[in-house]
């Protein structure tokens, strides 16, 4: 019950300062931006599987520099 109040007092509080305050909220978004290339590098390189497996599964190539097909 009052985890449902406090998001009800959040919403709220985020639709009048939205509405009462647009123009500091839109200043806001340049900043918003620039934070959000790092937060994006931090969280979307986690999936890259640092150190483990790099170079392993490599594909085959001729000496001309073209795939190995059979």
């Amino acid at each position: 019950m009052s985890k449902t109040v406090f998001l009800a007092f959040c919403l709220i509080a985020a639709t009048l300062i939205i509405y009462e305050h647009a123009i500091h909220v839109l200043g806001l978004l340049p900043f918003l931006f620039l934070l959000a290339c790092p937060l994006m590098h931090l969280f979307m390189h986690h999936g890259h599987g640092h150190g483990h497996g790099h170079g392993e599964q490599r594909p085959q190539v001729d000496n001309d520099g073209g795939p190995d097909h059979a």
